[in-house]
């Protein structure tokens, strides 16, 4: 009993790969000398695997057994060890499984995603903006990276990182390299609005060290910030109650106009704004805004330029990314045809 109990511990403590390598061995060896012993009983080699499968899962149809004692024995012997292996490997499996949820829920699991959107800092603003990505891109995957010790907000193609963002190792799990872009909000937790936009320098320093191709975005407290921010390369910066006064003042001065700003900022409804690639057939950007208008979009702006639309004798550019309204379904409809 003592050495039964010596191999069973030792048996435990294996990897669950040597377990599976073991478990297969044994219903393959067993099936072979079950076949051997009685090959009348069995017939062939298959519905000999099937007695010892269905053995060592305990089931036990009946629907063949072994009449000799010889087989009468390696039953026994499938009793014995078959049932308890097998039982360790799926004891090994549901470990595993547990393990892999309970390294996700802490976010400690490597992300191996590529073309995904960091969210760094989370917050209110923080979980708006992941809606917001999902109810745009439904595909789309977004990592969550954050201090905290749980996942924030566990949904389908959403992953959790736990760390500090402004260290390199952090990044790295994140898979930044293959990220598409990286949004940084300010960090709810400093009190101090000049602290939290240092933090917010740092992360952006340190994806600019380790993925300066990554396209990145950033939430500043301070106006007066912005200058160092523009050191480091970001792309865009949001401040941070800049377009709340904004709407609120456009709500004061114009009546009305909050919801038409409101479907710009959002895909949740109403229209919104989407680049589209220049056609050739377009020379100058009037042809560009009539061949769009008719198909229902309507041309506001080359990249940053939206005075365009006192400029439709001017000729488009090489480099222009033109910007138009539209809902969904008509620039689906723009983009489908082209391709043809």
């Amino acid at each position: 009993m003592q050495l039964i109990m010596k191999l069973a511990f030792k048996l435990v403590r294996l990897n669950h790969y040597l377990i599976a390598a073991l478990t297969l061995a044994l219903v393959a060896i067993s099936s072979a000398l079950a076949y051997l012993i009685e090959p009348e009983t069995f017939g062939t080699l298959f519905n000999a695997i099937w007695w010892v499968m269905t053995t060592v899962a305990t089931v036990g149809y009946g629907d063949y057994f072994p009449k000799t004692v010889p087989g009468k024995v390696l039953a026994m012997f499938l009793y014995v060890f078959g049932i308890g292996l097998l039982s360790l490997l799926i004891g090994k499996i549901i470990d595993s499984i547990a393990s892999f949820h309970k390294r996700r829920e802490s976010g400690k699991l490597k992300v191996q995603e590529s073309n995904h959107i960091l969210v760094i800092n989370w917050s209110k603003k923080a979980q708006l903006a992941v809606e917001e990505l999902l109810s745009s891109e439904p595909g789309i995957h977004i990592v969550i990276i954050d201090d905290g010790d749980k996942h924030p907000y566990d949904r389908p193609n959403v992953q959790f990182v736990s760390g500090d963002p402004t260290s390199i190792e952090v990044l790295a799990m994140a898979n930044i390299h293959a990220a598409r872009s990286a949004i940084i909000f300010a960090d709810p937790r400093i009190d101090d609005a000049s602290l939290v936009d240092g933090k917010s320098l740092l992360i952006v320093s340190s994806i600019e060290q380790a993925a300066p191709a990554v396209h990145t975005t950033v939430e500043i407290v301070i106006e007066k910030h912005i200058l160092n921010f523009r050191h480091v390369q970001v792309n865009d910066f949001i401040l941070s109650h800049d377009a709340v006064s904004r709407l609120a003042v456009r709500s004061a001065l114009k009546e009305g106009s909050v919801d038409l700003f409101t479907q710009l900022l959002s895909k949740q409804f109403g229209e919104d704004v989407f680049d589209i690639t220049p056609d050739p057939a377009w020379l100058t950007y009037g042809d560009a805004f009539a061949a769009l208008l008719r198909q229902g979009a309507t041309l506001i702006a080359d990249r940053t330029d939206m005075s365009i639309n006192r400029k439709l004798d001017m000729k488009i550019p090489a480099e222009a990314r033109l910007f138009v309204i539209s809902n969904e379904d008509t620039i689906h409809k723009i983009r489908s045809e082209r391709r043809y």
